[in-house]
């Protein structure tokens, strides 16, 4: 979908940004229930795939997550939080190869709630362009799958 949104308030000079939406009956539905419903419980091939980035990006250096930090206020998943309000949230991280938000934006539709998922990346150098270029296939798969986890019921 095409991201509507004033990209340079969030990451300025952001070389990618796209979206991925959906629509769900949950009236009481915030911004972060929605980060928390997303990124919070990841599924297990999701968790399988972060942990081979993780291990193939930790010999150059690159931000992995903090043990102990998820669950916290500051942090949703692996996300650090950067801003929030009741209709958005934004998480993400600033590191030597690329800067990365997410953003979470909940809004009514027709008796529904709209739930937008924007990735925005801003990359410094050529590592950055390249790690951007091999986990956009996988972005791709993932960010859908993520949004499809606030339809699933919660206990």
């Amino acid at each position: 979908m095409r991201p509507d949104i004033a990209a340079d308030t969030l990451l300025t000079g952001a070389q990618f940004i796209d979206a991925y939406g959906i629509a769900i009956d949950a009236p009481a539905l915030d911004a972060r229930m929605a980060a928390e419903g997303m990124l919070g419980s990841l599924p297990g091939w999701i968790n399988g795939l972060m942990a081979v980035r993780n291990f193939l990006v930790t010999p150059f250096g690159l931000k992995t997550p903090v043990p102990g930090r998820a669950g916290t206020p500051e942090v949703i998943g692996v996300f650090p939080v950067v801003s929030e309000s009741p209709e958005r949230l934004v998480a993400g991280f600033d590191d030597k190869h690329l800067d990365f938000r997410v953003v979470v934006d909940v809004a009514p539709a027709s008796g529904r709630r709209r739930v937008t998922a924007t990735t925005l990346v801003r990359t410094h150098n050529l590592l950055g362009r390249v790690y951007l270029a091999a986990v956009l296939p996988f972005h791709r798969i993932i960010v859908p799958s993520m949004l499809r986890q606030l339809l699933k019921p919660r206990h």
